[in-house]
């Protein structure tokens, strides 16, 4: 299975996250720092130093990378926004992220938050470009399909394998689309990368991330996988801002 071992499957219900609608609450982080850091030491100058280039750098595109300070104290981090997110609402989110992250991860080198909007991650060991498989959790609806899951299933696959080349040659590594059911119902669903990634560890990444959408969200009208490096998503309702 795609996820690292070493890292519980968890998995957060959609009733969860009610009041973070408007990218107010994080959905969720993880402290992985092998080594810490203490207050006033080069490494946390260059951890602020980051996060404050992160803020400037991200919004206009959606998504930036940034390293900061040399040696021992260097460390690393990107931000990425959701494909349809306006600037204002990115830059909002990654402003958000970093104080946040600081706080729920206090003196770690290593640590990543996820919002509906946003994610934001750092570390003092470089990681631009590799797929992050061991940063990942799972979110489901907690409303069952009406139809046979597996034929369910299949279309998921459909429309997100189709989502997948469609993100994996984009330039925004990001795509967004639907599928008709018949019976006046609609699949949405959802397929991004980080644009560190090389479109073939994007697809690698996208193609895993769908491979445990029935371990995670079997039976349920929606689910996602959101990792370190891609995410996918599908709802029987339209989830994004078009």
């Amino acid at each position: 299975m795609f996820p690292s071992k070493s890292i519980p499957l968890l998995l957060l219900s959609f009733v969860l996250l009610v009041g973070t609608s408007f990218g107010v609450d994080p959905l969720y982080h993880i402290c992985f720092g092998k080594e810490n850091y203490t207050s006033g030491s080069p490494f946390k100058t260059n951890l602020d130093g980051l996060l404050s280039a992160l803020v400037s750098k991200v919004p206009p595109s959606g998504f930036g990378t940034s390293s900061s300070g040399e040696g021992n104290d260097e460390v690393y981090g990107l931000a990425l926004c959701r494909g349809d997110v306006s600037s204002p609402d990115c830059k909002s989110c990654v402003s958000d992220a970093g104080p946040e992250l600081l706080q729920r991860c206090p003196e770690q080198k290593g640590a990543i938050i996820w919002y509906d909007n946003c994610l934001l991650k750092y570390s003092n060991v470089e990681f631009f470009g590799k797929i992050d498989t061991k940063n990942k959790f799972y979110l489901l609806n907690v409303q069952d399909v009406d139809m046979d899951f597996m034929e369910f299933f299949r279309k998921i696959k459909q429309l997100l394998g189709n989502l997948t080349d469609e993100a994996v040659a984009g330039p925004k590594k990001y795509a967004y689309g639907e599928l008709g059911l018949g019976g006046y119902k609609t699949l949405f669903g959802l397929a991004q990368c980080t644009r560190d990634l090389s479109g073939d560890d994007c697809r690698t990444c996208l193609e895993g991330a769908i491979s445990d959408l029935p371990s995670c969200c079997y039976g349920k009208r929606g689910g996602r996988t959101v990792g370190g490096s891609c995410n996918v998503r599908y709802e029987l309702y339209p989830f994004v801002d078009v």
